[in-house]
């Protein structure tokens, strides 16, 4: 019924929507048959059924076909999707400047303005800005730098915190629900946030695999990116990896459109975009303008941000609205600007650009001691009577005739959202999943996604693996087959501490891992591509091959080069141990990169903190001789389990003995008497003692190394279960960083 009232109601668009090239003709009939024009979802049924009916078998193959962008055989009749806007207003608080003059003239002062105290003034971004946008059409938002216009784009996109902003934003004339604005909308930043070592396709391949249902097959998930990339235009540059700095890629234009790509992969019903043309030259610019024109005409309303579009841009906008300083100073269409403004009493010269012409005014008047305030009431006027003259108009209460649940039940029926919607539903928001995938598909997706990106960039891990194997090498040669003296416990003691505070600074390189990626996960999770829940889960998985080839690495180098105790069973447990700290140090770093934004301040923080966890790991000092108010660090130290552990694993033989008879007096200053006088001195203390000492009377074995250095708490498996859980503790603290540290929302 939906689809009928839609189909009713439907006035054509301007332009045509793509359609498949000769190279696999569909129907007239079959096309014929829609109640609306065919979208790229409907399509790619359409090719599986052909692909069936060709091969004559159920099963579907990836087959790559051709968007024809130019054929203009079929007419597009968007969906009545209207967003409105109402009296958007957003203020924030900036700090004042605490100099002398300022102070003296805030004195002099009569009333401060509203919301205004002595230490910080209310800056108006936005001032009550109203307006509407319509599926088939493009909005622009022009002004000059900081007119306000990104600050609009994300009041629209839900990206500024509730309670911050005031006005009304509705869909059909209700409220947009947080929750379904996600799954119906998409936000492309400014910035091209992207994996620099995927390719094209494969960037647009894993986007597919986040935003598009396990119910689909995998050969229409790759046919939905093929005819992406014919849409986008990179036909050219799909096995052409995205590139940065140290590795050439794909242009400035490509790079925009892919990230245009990745976020209207599930064909969403709104798309926003902040300056998406913004460091492009003109043609670049008119192409992806170009773009978001087809994905308009497709039945999307599309809302972006430009500072100055060209000419040929300008011809392919629908609505314009003109911000001076968080007023609107014009709102209509492109067309009207030249009316527009020579009602003002400016009249747009004819060989001059409308958009500069007006941007230029709009300075002109900012700069002057008025301001723009002429031209915001104008455009109140003149927005009055124009609405006055359609008030009898019946077209504009016929776009109001479906609710927001009866036009996307029409989007749906018409293949609008390939996101895994239906058409059961109570309400718009439980039409459509939170998520398309289950959490252990998005798991799966995003270790492969990592993984792929780790064997494209070999030469980390592989630095990282030299550091270890350099320092492991370091150890085993310096401590090369420690004898059991005295001498020899404190050495082997000295090479415990070493190596356990070394595993953990060798993890510190994981740090900028999540730096790097940060931008492109608040994206991706901005609009529930993925839960943060699977990234965490992923992100720990994926670690810990290379973590086991690095503990593998180390024990093997320096556990019989120094000659350590235990046999194959004290390998084993060493081995664990140094795996343990390993993903202990690795959970750490990765949890203070999820709250530390910078490399630097981050790397600062790992190395003072770890120096802290040596100091109070009991190499230093005694657990008994650590002040009280001090020996709660003791216990949250990581290197202290791990020291403890292979310290009893070393020495928890109680048949071993490690001083016998005269090396009573190593480390000492009888250390450096002849012999034979020790054995004298030994023969005194028998006789004071009464009791025999020998030269090979044993004095203390390992279990009185354990006791003299407090290691009594815990036995070894204990410290290796400890190590381990601190490690997961910091994984669960790094999910809550994520969780409360990447809501991507102005205040």
């Amino acid at each position: 019924m939906s689809c009928r009232i839609a189909a009713e109601n439907f006035s054509p668009a301007r332009e045509t929507f793509p359609i498949f090239s000769s190279q696999m003709e569909l129907s007239d009939s079959s096309i014929s048959n829609t109640s609306a024009s065919p979208t790229l979802a409907h399509f790619l049924k359409q090719v599986g059924d052909v692909r069936k009916e060709a091969t004559g078998d159920g099963n579907e193959t990836p087959v790559h076909q051709v968007l024809d962008l130019s054929d203009t055989s079929i007419e597009s009749r968007p969906l009545p999707f209207v967003l409105s806007f109402s009296n958007l207003t957003y203020s924030v608080k900036v700090r004042r400047k605490m100099s002398l003059p300022s102070l003296i003239s805030r004195r002099r002062m009569s009333e401060p303005e509203v919301g205004d105290s002595f230490f910080s003034s209310t800056k108006t971004l936005l001032n009550d800005i109203s307006g509407e946008a319509r599926d088939g059409e493009i909005l622009a938002v022009l002004g000059a730098s900081g007119s306000g216009k990104s600050t609009l784009i994300d009041a629209l996109a839900n990206r500024i915190a509730k309670g911050s902003l005031k006005g009304t934003v509705t869909l059909n004339g209700e409220t947009l629900e947080s929750r379904l604005l996600k799954v119906i909308s998409a936000y492309v930043m400014q910035d091209d946030l992207l994996f620099p070592m995927l390719t094209v396709e494969e960037t647009l391949l894993f986007a597919a695999e986040f935003r598009l249902p396990r119910t689909l097959s995998k050969s229409k998930k790759k046919l939905r990116v093929q005819a992406l990339i014919d849409q986008l235009g990179l036909r050219n540059a799909a096995k052409t990896i995205i590139g940065d700095e140290g590795h050439r890629g794909v242009s400035g234009g490509e790079r925009r459109r892919v990230s245009i790509g990745i976020d209207i992969i599930h064909d969403p019903i709104l798309l926003f975009l902040d300056e998406p043309t913004s460091g492009l030259d003109s043609t670049s610019a008119y192409m992806v303008v170009k773009v978001l024109q087809r994905i308009a005409q497709s039945g999307s309303i599309v809302i972006m941000s430009v500072h100055q579009p060209s000419s040929r841009i300008l011809g392919l906008l629908d609505r314009m609205l003109f911000l001076s300083r968080g007023q609107t100073v014009y709102s209509g269409s492109p067309m009207n600007l030249p009316q527009y403004f020579a009602d003002f009493g400016h009249a747009i010269p004819d060989t001059e650009n409308r958009t500069e012409f007006a941007l230029d005014l709009i300075r002109e008047l900012e700069g002057s001691l008025g301001g723009t305030k002429s031209l915001v009431e104008f455009n109140k006027s003149w927005q009055n009577m124009k609405k006055h003259n359609v008030a009898s108009n019946s077209e504009r209460s016929d776009r109001h005739g479906l609710s927001m649940k009866e036009a996307i039940s029409a989007s749906i029926s018409r293949g609008k959202l390939v996101s895994g919607a239906t058409n059961n539903g109570a309400s718009p928001s439980s039409m459509v999943p939170r998520f398309a995938n289950s959490l252990w598909i998005e798991m799966v997706v995003l270790a492969k996604r990592s993984m792929m990106n780790s064997r494209r960039t070999p030469e980390l891990f592989g630095i990282r693996l030299g550091a270890v194997m350099v320092t492991g090498f370091i150890l085993a040669t310096m401590f090369w087959q420690l004898d059991e003296s005295p001498k020899g416990v404190q050495e082997r003691l000295g090479f415990f501490a070493f190596a356990m505070s070394t595993t953990y600074y060798t993890c510190a390189d994981a740090l900028p891992v999540f730096l790097q990626e940060r931008y492109i996960f608040m994206r991706e999770t901005a609009y529930n591509a993925y839960r943060r829940s699977s990234y965490v889960l992923s992100h720990s998985f994926v670690s810990i091959p290379s973590l086991i080839f690095l503990a593998l690495a180390f024990s093997a180098i320096t556990f019989w080069a120094v000659g350590l105790d235990g046999g194959l069973s004290g390998f084993l447990f060493y081995f664990l141990i140094i795996f343990a700290s390993f993903w202990a140090g690795n959970s750490f770093v990765t949890f203070l990169s999820g709250v530390v934004p910078h490399v630097m301040l981050g790397y600062t923080i790992v190395v003072a903190i770890l120096a802290y966890f040596l100091l109070f790991s009991g190499f230093f000092i005694n657990r008994d001789r650590i002040p009280s108010y001090w020996i709660w660090f003791h216990y949250i130290s990581l290197v202290k389990y791990p020291y403890e552990g292979v310290l009893q694993n070393e020495f928890s033989n109680p048949t071993k003995c490690f001083v016998k008879g005269v090396q009573i007096f190593d480390n000492t200053p009888l250390g450096s008497v002849p012999n034979a006088m020790k054995l004298k001195l030994l023969g005194s203390m028998s006789k004071t003692l009464g009791m025999e000492l020998t030269s090979s009377t044993c004095l203390t074995t390992g279990t009185d190394i354990l006791q003299q250095q407090g290691i009594t708490d815990l036995s070894k498996w204990n410290c290796l279960w400890v190590t381990v859980a601190w490690g997961f503790l910091f994984r669960i603290l790094f999910y809550f960083a994520l969780l409360l540290g990447s809501k991507n929302k102005r205040r």
